[in-house]
């Protein structure tokens, strides 16, 4: 199992099933379809390839700034990969790329993937002006050699699932409705950096974390998940917001409190995972205000987590 950055890079010792997708987030409709390009892939003695996009073509082509990813490159990279997949192909997105004609583009893939079968959806369009819809695929299959399968992303609560509804979640702190469409808790990786240390002042050490500038973070507030250092998983309170019982704190910070933690982070990449808002952050009238609901939030926390897989 590899990650690539070109279709230049590849040299495929047989055949492929591609799909091609931006597939932010890698949800429960994501995995139903990779998960069976694999078994389909590998069962007749082919391999399964993910070509995906980075930046997001919305980002070039629509001047879309701010936090809008709802995983980074490596973080979906490494969960398409755990699905099973032969290679991933993180294709370098530009205006450039978006001129390049379908029928070319099909040309590479099959140059350099070996490409014995194209799955897509049916609303799929890649190249030109989206030129290159299902029925211009299907007929570049019969010219070319290859055959072109329609796909279907699977439902839940009667709504298709997709990376947009879950991003309006999580900006929403809906993180268990997130959790439902994703298969696992939204979470967000990054170092751990050096803040005011006003967590350790009251008792409750905090690890500051830097995470990417464009990626989604939930709505402020105090939520319960999960985090994970070095590979060992401890449950997390974290803090969402700008700490508005502190004077002077304007800065959106990202800082979860492990519990039966007691190392130093500092320097360290961790990733912490958003279970279940436990509630909006609060200005408390003093700082023992404060000290006691962090205490709340850490029992609160700690009973969800136990009830939880």
């Amino acid at each position: 199992m590899e990650r690539l950055y070109t279709l230049d890079e590849a040299a495929l010792d047989r055949p492929s099933v591609v799909t091609i997708g931006v597939f932010d987030g890698v949800h429960t409709g994501h995995q139903h379809l990779i998960r069976q390009l694999v078994v389909e892939a590998h069962a007749a003695d082919r391999l399964a390839v993910v070509v995906t996009f980075f930046p997001h073509p919305d980002v070039v082509l629509r001047g879309l700034q701010g936090r809008y990813y709802l995983t980074t490159p490596q973080q979906k990279a490494d969960l398409l990969l755990q699905l099973g997949v032969d290679y991933v192909i993180t294709y370098p997105f530009s205006r450039e790329a978006s001129q390049v004609r379908a029928a070319d583009f099909v040309d590479v893939l099959l140059k350099n993937l070996r490409l014995n079968t194209l799955w897509v959806g049916a609303d799929f369009a890649m190249g030109y002006k989206r030129e290159g819809n299902l029925a211009f695929l299907t007929a570049q299959g019969e010219q070319k050699g290859f055959a072109v399968r329609e796909i279907d992303l699977i439902v839940n609560d009667d709504e298709k699932i997709s990376s947009s509804a879950i991003r309006q979640a999580v900006q929403a702190g809906e993180v268990e409705k997130a959790r439902r469409w994703l298969g696992r808790g939204y979470s967000l990786a990054g170092e751990v950096i050096h803040g005011e240390g006003r967590g350790r002042q009251i008792g409750f050490p905090t690890a500051n974390l830097r995470v990417w500038d464009e990626q989604v973070i939930p709505a402020n507030g105090i939520y319960a998940g999960w985090g994970w250092v070095a590979g060992e998983r401890f449950m997390a309170a974290t803090n969402v917001g700008i700490r508005p019982t502190f004077e002077g704190a304007t800065d959106v910070t990202v800082e979860p409190y492990l519990l039966d933690f007691d190392r130093d982070l500092y320097g360290q990449q961790i990733e912490i995972s958003f279970e279940k808002l436990l509630r909006p952050e609060a200005k408390f009238d003093t700082i023992q205000e404060l000290i006691d609901q962090i205490a709340r939030d850490v029992d609160e926390t700690r009973a969800y987590l136990q009830t939880q897989p």
